[in-house]
């Protein structure tokens, strides 16, 4: 095992710096933060799911102000051309009759790149978006150059439903869902971006392209023989519980596991570092399953003292703690007495848990805690 990095923190110290800006900039958000940094040094895509208002360009935006290098974001619809992304033909040459594309300040160029509403890509961009997200290589006619990509976010609304636009998703190896943050969080929100407010003309934290670029270069001196034969049950795990995850998926995947161990400062991967494990699902019902079987490894090794920290925090929401709060927010509102303020915190957190609630996916524990949400909200129908 090479030394080389321990001698090289320095990079995961400006990578860390990052991420705790985008933390207190973003607050409730950092669970995706944190998988921000996994594939960032992993250099892997990620997915986010979620609708509008979440915050979701935000967050890509911010970390593209911090990476000293170029970005790329584009809105894709139904009728995006290839042009709109790649770029044009360069005029001059197409005189001479060579077909180069001018991909000055477009996605080939870039080395962080957001796109948005990813799953509306049609067939006329769809397979030389799967060769830049696959293979990292821009293909156009005779042209064929390899991309100086770091990480590529898609973010979208819904999940695919016809086989391309699967092919697609599946070049994401992680995805979260980006959802409102809790109500109970708002004055932490309003206190954070007051507070940046303040320090915005203090210098932001910055990382150099090249020092993304060693610490990617370090994933592979991780040393992950400590935990292959937990890896492997893992998988076996997830694979007889019908979860598909192919022998290339499985692969892909040791990096970012070897990652979580790198953030950590640590150059052996340990089983906790597999939590990262949680978010390959490919629908929105196999999330809690697949949490399930990872936490139970990942349990195991909780005492861990370098272990990273969210290996600890589990985010499939509990069907019996959002029960007991939605019949304790039930009693609170028969009372009379309490102000409208109160009853407006109440709708507020009501719609929280209500979001919450589709991911339970287990169908008996969904309505037993839908059945008091929508009888709440009857009452506050009701009340006007």
């Amino acid at each position: 095992m090479s030394s080389e990095p321990q001698n090289n923190w320095q990079q995961i110290d400006q990578l860390k710096q990052i991420l705790q800006h985008l933390k207190e900039k973003f607050v409730g958000k950092d669970e995706i933060i944190d998988l921000m940094g996994i594939c960032l040094a992993g250099r892997e895509n990620l997915f986010l799911l979620g609708p509008p208002g979440t915050a979701k360009s935000a967050m890509v935006r911010e970390l593209s102000t911090l990476i000293n290098g170029k970005s790329f974001e584009y809105l894709l619809t139904r009728f995006t051309e290839p042009n709109e992304i790649f770029g044009p033909f360069d005029i001059r040459k197409l005189r001479d009759g060579d077909l180069v594309t001018n991909t000055e300040g477009m996605l080939p160029e870039a080395h962080l790149i957001f796109l948005d509403e990813l799953l509306n890509a049609n067939s006329a961009i769809l397979n030389s978006l799967l060769m830049v997200l696959n293979e990292r290589i821009f293909r156009r006619g005779r042209e064929n150059r390899a991309l100086p990509v770091v990480m590529t976010v898609g973010a979208s609304n819904h999940l695919p439903e016809d086989e391309a636009l699967q092919a697609l998703f599946d070049r994401f190896l992680i995805r979260v869902r980006c959802d409102y943050v809790d109500p109970a969080l708002l004055n932490d929100v309003l206190d954070a971006g007051w507070k940046l407010e303040q320090k915005a003309l203090l210098n932001k934290p910055e990382i150099s392209i090249d020092a993304i670029l060693q610490i990617q270069t370090m994933i592979g001196q991780i040393d992950l023989m400590p935990i292959r034969e937990s890896y492997i049950n893992l998988i076996e795990m997830l694979r007889n519980a019908g979860i598909p995850i192919s022998d290339r998926r499985a692969v892909k995947l040791q990096r970012l596991i070897a990652a979580s161990a790198l953030i950590c400062k640590r150059t052996v991967a340990i089983p906790s570092d597999m939590w990262v494990m949680q978010y390959i699902w490919d629908t929105e019902e196999q999330q809690e399953l697949i949490a399930g079987i990872v936490n139970t490894v990942v349990q195991k090794d909780n005492n861990h003292p370098d272990q990273h920290p969210r290996a600890s925090v589990h985010a499939v929401p509990n069907a019996d703690d959002i029960y007991k709060e939605v019949m304790l927010m039930a009693e609170k509102w028969e009372d009379a007495s309490i102000p409208l303020t109160e009853r407006t915190i109440i709708k507020d957190r009501l719609r929280f848990l209500n979001g919450r609630c589709e991911w339970i996916s287990n169908h008996t524990q969904r309505s037993y805690v839908q059945d008091p949400i929508d009888a709440l909200w009857k009452k506050i129908i009701q009340f006007g």
